[in-house]
C-alpha cells in the first residue's frame, strides 16, 4: 500500500462534498449515534461504485449519455429533496428527548442515495484505482478490491470524525432559535448548491 495512495484518498475523502454534509446533518440532529451510522450508509454507498468500476461497467457509463444523465438527474433531484427536507418542519434540527430516533436503517438508506446517485463517482473509480495497481502483477482484481477497501475504510473514519465533531456542538448549537434557523437554511442552500454542480457535470 503506497503512501500517495493513502494521502491521495484522505484527500479526497476529507475534501467536503454531499456525504460529508449528510454527516453533519445527522450529528447536528441526532447525535453521535446517528452520524456514526450516517457515515456507515455513506461508505456503504461507494460500494456499487467500486464495483462497476472493478467490473468495467464505469467505461460504459461513460460512453453511454443517457445512462450517465439519468443517474446524474435523479442524483440531482435527490439532493434537491435533501434540501427541502432540511427547511421543512425545522429539517429535524432538534432536540427532543421524548421524540422517537430516527430508524438506524433509514439514515443508512438516505447515506447510501447520497454516494450511490453519483455517477462521477464511478468514473471516479475507474480512473483513481488503475493508477495504483502494479502492472505486469497477476491478481490486478485483488488490488483494486484491496485498495477499494482501504478507500472505504478511510471515508467511514474520516465522516465519522466530521460527525461526531457536529455531534459535540449539538445542543449548543440546536438550542439557540436563530441558530438553528441559520443551520437549515446553510444545509438547504448547501444542497441545492451541490445539486446545481452536479447538473453541470459533464462526463
Amino acid at each position: 500500500m503506497s503512501t500517495e495512495f493513502l494521502l491521495t484518498t484522505l484527500v479526497i475523502v476529507a475534501t467536503p462534498g454531499t456525504g460529508v454534509l449528510y454527516t453533519l446533518a445527522a450529528g447536528l440532529a441526532r447525535g453521535a449515534r446517528a452520524s456514526v451510522v450516517a457515515a456507515f450508509g455513506c461508505t456503504l454507498g461507494i460500494v456499487p461504485h467500486m464495483i462497476a468500476a472493478i467490473t468495467g461497467l464505469a467505461a460504459l457509463l461513460h460512453a453511454s449519455a443517457v445512462a450517465f444523465q439519468t443517474i446524474k438527474y435523479a442524483g440531482v433531484a435527490y439532493l434537491l429533496y435533501m434540501a427541502w427536507s432540511s427547511l421543512r418542519n425545522g429539517g429535524g434540527l432538534t432536540v427532543d428527548e421524548d421524540e422517537a430516533p430516527r430508524s438506524a436503517a433509514r439514515v443508512i438508506g438516505a447515506g447510501v442515495l447520497v454516494n450511490l446517485l453519483n455517477p462521477k463517482l464511478t468514473i471516479f473509480f475507474f480512473a483513481f484505482l488503475p493508477q495504483f495497481v502494479v502492472s505486469g502483477e497477476s491478481g490486478a482484481t485483488v488490488q483494486m478490491l484491496q485498495l477499494s477497501a482501504v478507500f472505504m475504510a478511510v471515508t467511514f473514519a474520516v465522516f465519522a470524525v466530521y460527525g461526531l465533531f457536529a455531534a459535540a456542538f449539538r445542543r449548543r448549537v440546536i438550542e439557540r432559535p436563530r441558530v438553528v434557523t441559520w443551520m437549515q437554511r446553510s444545509f438547504g442552500g448547501a444542497f441545492v448548491l451541490l445539486a446545481g454542480r452536479l447538473a453541470l457535470t459533464q462526463r
